[in-house]
């Protein structure tokens, strides 16, 4: 008798991007603390320090930037380069967690250094490092002290290996921003007080990828983190796990219990940052933009634009310009829109605006039709 397989769901785009806004806390405003929230999103890339408040503050109903900053001055949250290689704030306790697994991701990134680093006996250069952030260093002095021990190496280079090689984290400061252009970077070990895991099994992060961002496919999960080969790790959690389609036909998985709202359940618009995680964390983006809003979004030098969602979907970008005194939020529509939609676009770049800049004397909202 002919076994018979049961054929996995087919879900529609808009069913996967009301999937991803309940993960990604955007479908309303939240009532969770600033830390449980990074934990629920995977962490939030911190590539200047004002993206992961605003991340917040986007997501969390009452959020105000000392609710992060203190979470990173009590230790429970931490500034650390992680996914991609790229920076992060995430809880202490997933930094812990996923640090050792992020190592291989890191070691390939000193390629662009290689040839400058060739010479040098990594070992040794890891080990003085090491030692030398015990105590915080800017990495200007950091570079400068082991320029002092490998003097014919590139500080640059020096300083790389550093960044990729060692589990450091960023001090914060007391300021209202708690990351100065100077930052101070310590061992997390020093800082948080324990002992950073160097275990590589993807297993356990790749369940809480599926968590924070499911249903999604294996590329979808390598892209997100920056790891190769994951198709092993997930082949191996199948028991675990449930299957999907997507329009296109790509295996998609998920945690059973996970949330998968209606594709008819209303989403707010948002004003999200820079490096978002919706747009980080996919391969396929199909779910949150048009492919014809790319070029706009995904930028040169890897930038990915700041972006305004409607019903779910980007349909616009947005920058602040700051002088002196005033700051001036422009909102670029890349889609024709109704027009009460478009005052409440500026409506909410005024609070936005507002939040971002507190100090400036005059705040500006411009927004440009396509």
């Amino acid at each position: 008798m002919r076994k018979i397989v049961a054929m996995p769901d087919t879900l529609s785009l808009r069913a996967l991007n009301r999937a991803t806004l309940a993960r990604q806390l955007l479908l309303e405003p939240s009532a969770l603390s600033p830390r449980v929230a990074l934990e629920r999103v995977a962490g939030l890339q911190a590539q200047w320090p004002k993206l992961p408040f605003m991340g917040l503050w986007t997501r969390l109903a009452e959020f105000k930037r000392d609710d992060l900053s203190e979470a990173l001055r009590r230790r429970h949250a931490v500034r650390a380069t992680m996914m991609r290689g790229t920076i992060h704030v995430m809880t202490a306790k997933d930094y812990l967690a996923m640090r050792g697994v992020m190592q291989p991701v890191l070691t390939r990134g000193l390629s662009p250094v290689k040839m400058a680093a060739a010479k040098l006996d990594m070992d040794a250069v890891v080990s003085s490092a090491r030692k030398l952030f015990v105590q915080p260093h800017t990495f200007d002095a950091a570079r400068e002290a082991l320029v002092a021990q490998f003097p014919k190496a590139n500080d640059r280079a020096l300083g790389h290996v550093a960044r990729m090689m060692l589990p450091l984290v960023m001090v914060p400061t007391e300021d209202p921003w708690p990351f100065p252009a100077a930052a101070e970077f310590q061992l997390a070990e020093s800082w948080l007080g324990k002992t950073v895991p160097t275990a590589t099994d993807a297993s356990s992060l790749v369940l809480r990828y599926f968590a924070a961002f499911g249903p999604a496919s294996i590329a979808d999960a390598q892209s997100w983190s920056g790891l190769q080969g994951l198709r092993a790790v997930v082949d191996k959690l199948r028991p675990k796990l449930r299957t999907f389609r997507d329009p296109r036909g790509r295996e998609l998985f998920d945690l059973p219990d996970a949330p998968r709202p209606d594709e008819d359940t209303p989403a707010p618009m948002r004003f999200l940052p820079e490096f978002d995680n919706v747009l980080l964390g996919y391969q396929d983006r199909s779910r949150i933009m048009a492919d014809a809003h790319k070029p706009y979004v995904l930028l040169p030098g890897l930038r990915v634009a700041s972006t305004v969602t409607v019903d779910g979907l980007v349909v616009a970008t947005w920058r602040i310009d700051r002088t002196k005194k005033q700051s001036t939020i422009s909102v670029h529509l890349l889609e024709k829109l109704p027009k009460r939609t478009v005052a409440d676009i500026e409506a909410e770049a005024e609070r936005v605006v507002q939040f971002m800049e507190p100090d400036a004397v005059a705040h500006d909202v411009r927004c440009v039709a396509k």
